[in-house]
């Protein structure tokens, strides 16, 4: 099945301040978060930012620009999203069956929510390229075990193309510099 604008939401996870510069990487993933917050500005795909104990990790990486209209940010010390009530309530409210899933740490906090989510009965996508963890070997384990349990991993590109779902549009006018 397709990544569905209409059925999907974007969960940007943990993309924090003191958080990222330790992620292998993490200038790539912050880059490609950039790319999907752009896609959902774009095609009103609803986004929710999730911040792990911001008082120890600070708040949302400024480099993500300004989040699109709408966006939601709850705070959490749960490692999983799902399992802090507020935000779950969140998801529940917005009823997309889909949720596209990028953030930091892919074999802690990304992790633990694909795997809550994908029980509780959502379609799952993880951002291969829009994930990150301290080292190369977490992150590589954490999108095995991901999708060993049955959640799609994909690029960046293939969740902006798949909600595009066409060339000539001015979306995707407005992406194309971004994806290029």
């Amino acid at each position: 099945m397709l990544i569905d604008k209409d059925a999907a939401a974007l969960l940007v996870v943990d993309v924090q301040a003191r958080l990222a510069p330790a992620v292998r990487d993490g200038d790539k993933v912050v880059e490609r978060t950039r790319l999907l917050l752009q896609a959902a500005r774009q095609l009103s795909v609803p986004v929710i930012v999730s911040e792990q104990y911001p008082r120890g990790l600070g708040h949302t990486d400024e480099r993500l620009g300004e989040l699109p209209p709408g966006a939601t940010v709850i705070d959490k010390t749960a490692f999983s999203c799902l399992r802090e009530p507020r935000l779950r309530a969140h998801l529940d409210r917005l009823g997309r069956g889909q949720i596209v899933l990028c953030g930091m740490e892919t074999h802690v906090c990304v992790l633990q929510t694909a795997l809550d989510l994908r029980h509780a009965g959502w379609e799952v996508f993880v951002v291969a390229d829009a994930v990150g963890s301290r080292t190369e070997a977490s992150r590589r384990l954490g999108l095995e075990r991901m999708r060993d349990r049955g959640i799609d991993i994909v690029d960046s590109e293939m969740v902006a193309f798949e909600w595009l779902e066409r060339a000539g549009t001015e979306a995707f006018r407005k992406l194309m510099p971004l994806i290029k």
